[in-house]
Protein backbone atom coordinates (compact mmCIF):
# COMPACT_ATOMS: atom_id res chain seq x y z
CA UNK A 1 0.00 0.00 0.00
CA UNK A 2 1.03 3.08 -0.82
CA UNK A 3 1.27 6.56 1.49
CA UNK A 4 0.87 10.25 1.06
CA UNK A 5 0.63 12.59 3.52
CA UNK A 6 -0.41 16.10 3.49
CA UNK A 7 -2.13 18.92 5.70
CA UNK A 8 1.06 20.10 6.85
CA UNK A 9 2.07 23.88 7.64
CA UNK A 10 2.41 26.83 9.88
CA UNK A 11 0.24 27.55 12.84
CA UNK A 12 0.33 29.87 16.07
CA UNK A 13 0.72 27.91 18.94
CA UNK A 14 -3.51 27.65 20.49
CA UNK A 15 -4.28 27.04 16.80
CA UNK A 16 -5.86 23.35 14.65
CA UNK A 17 -4.15 21.73 11.73
CA UNK A 18 -6.00 18.26 9.92
CA UNK A 19 -3.67 16.03 8.35
CA UNK A 20 -4.88 13.59 5.81
CA UNK A 21 -3.53 10.59 4.86
CA UNK A 22 -4.41 9.11 1.46
CA UNK A 23 -3.71 5.29 0.73
CA UNK A 24 -3.80 3.51 -2.44
CA UNK A 25 -2.21 0.02 -4.16
CA UNK A 26 -4.90 -2.26 -1.44
CA UNK A 27 -7.40 -2.94 0.37
CA UNK A 28 -7.07 0.02 2.78
CA UNK A 29 -9.67 -1.30 5.26
CA UNK A 30 -7.14 -4.39 6.10
CA UNK A 31 -4.69 -2.07 7.49
CA UNK A 32 -4.45 -0.80 10.76
CA UNK A 33 -2.81 3.01 10.38
CA UNK A 34 -0.98 5.15 12.54
CA UNK A 35 0.24 8.80 12.86
CA UNK A 36 4.14 9.26 13.79
CA UNK A 37 6.39 12.16 14.52
CA UNK A 38 10.07 13.54 14.26
CA UNK A 39 10.93 17.12 16.22
CA UNK A 40 13.99 18.48 15.41
CA UNK A 41 17.06 16.43 16.60
CA UNK A 42 15.10 14.01 17.77
CA UNK A 43 14.07 10.22 17.10
CA UNK A 44 10.27 9.34 15.87
CA UNK A 45 7.28 8.68 18.27
CA UNK A 46 4.51 7.60 18.40
CA UNK A 47 1.60 9.82 18.02
CA UNK A 48 -1.63 7.76 17.44
CA UNK A 49 -3.21 4.54 15.74
CA UNK A 50 -6.49 3.25 14.51
CA UNK A 51 -7.76 -0.07 14.04
CA UNK A 52 -8.69 -1.04 10.65
CA UNK A 53 -12.46 -1.25 11.42
CA UNK A 54 -11.77 2.45 13.06
CA UNK A 55 -13.27 1.43 16.25
CA UNK A 56 -10.32 1.34 18.42
CA UNK A 57 -8.00 4.44 18.99
CA UNK A 58 -5.04 4.98 20.70
CA UNK A 59 -2.74 8.31 22.02
CA UNK A 60 0.62 8.82 22.80
CA UNK A 61 0.69 10.93 26.20
CA UNK A 62 1.68 13.80 25.18
CA UNK A 63 -1.23 14.90 22.39
CA UNK A 64 -3.96 12.64 24.55
CA UNK A 65 -7.06 14.94 24.64
CA UNK A 66 -5.59 17.46 21.69
CA UNK A 67 -5.41 15.50 18.97
CA UNK A 68 -8.40 12.45 17.05
CA UNK A 69 -7.45 10.02 14.63
CA UNK A 70 -10.27 9.13 12.72
CA UNK A 71 -10.37 6.98 9.17
CA UNK A 72 -13.02 6.34 6.38
CA UNK A 73 -12.82 3.10 4.44
CA UNK A 74 -14.68 4.24 1.78
CA UNK A 75 -12.00 7.08 0.96
CA UNK A 76 -9.03 5.61 2.00
CA UNK A 77 -8.03 8.24 4.09
CA UNK A 78 -6.85 8.39 7.88
CA UNK A 79 -7.23 11.95 9.40
CA UNK A 80 -5.51 13.38 12.25
CA UNK A 81 -6.80 16.60 13.75
CA UNK A 82 -4.75 18.62 15.71
CA UNK A 83 -6.08 20.97 18.24
CA UNK A 84 -4.29 23.19 20.86
CA UNK A 85 -0.96 23.29 19.06
CA UNK A 86 1.81 23.90 21.55
CA UNK A 87 5.38 24.41 19.92
CA UNK A 88 6.62 20.86 20.95
CA UNK A 89 4.37 19.63 18.64
CA UNK A 90 6.72 20.77 15.64
CA UNK A 91 7.38 18.10 13.99
CA UNK A 92 7.87 15.93 10.73
CA UNK A 93 4.55 13.81 10.55
CA UNK A 94 4.28 10.32 9.20
CA UNK A 95 1.41 8.18 8.50
CA UNK A 96 1.85 4.17 8.33
CA UNK A 97 -0.07 1.13 7.81
CA UNK A 98 0.40 -2.09 9.36
CA UNK A 99 -1.33 -5.46 7.95
CA UNK A 100 -1.38 -6.90 11.56
CA UNK A 101 -4.56 -6.90 14.23
CA UNK A 102 -4.99 -4.65 16.80
CA UNK A 103 -3.32 -1.70 17.74
CA UNK A 104 0.54 -0.43 18.04
CA UNK A 105 3.06 2.31 18.77
CA UNK A 106 6.18 0.90 17.76
CA UNK A 107 7.17 2.07 14.57
CA UNK A 108 9.23 -1.21 13.53
CA UNK A 109 5.35 -2.88 13.66
CA UNK A 110 4.09 -0.78 10.94
CA UNK A 111 5.31 -2.21 6.99
CA UNK A 112 4.42 1.13 5.54
CA UNK A 113 5.07 4.80 5.61
CA UNK A 114 3.94 7.78 3.87
CA UNK A 115 6.64 10.41 2.94
CA UNK A 116 5.50 12.89 5.95
CA UNK A 117 4.49 16.39 6.40
CA UNK A 118 5.93 19.36 7.95
CA UNK A 119 3.97 21.11 10.89
CA UNK A 120 5.83 23.95 12.73
CA UNK A 121 4.03 25.80 15.41
CA UNK A 122 4.96 29.25 16.30
CA UNK A 123 5.16 30.38 19.82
Amino acid sequence: VQLQASGGGLVQAGGSLRLSCAASGRTFRDYGAGWFRQPPGKEREFVAGITRSGGSTYYGDSVKGRFTISRDNAKNTVILQMNSLKPEDTAVYYCAARARWGLSSYSYEYEYWGQGTLVTVSS
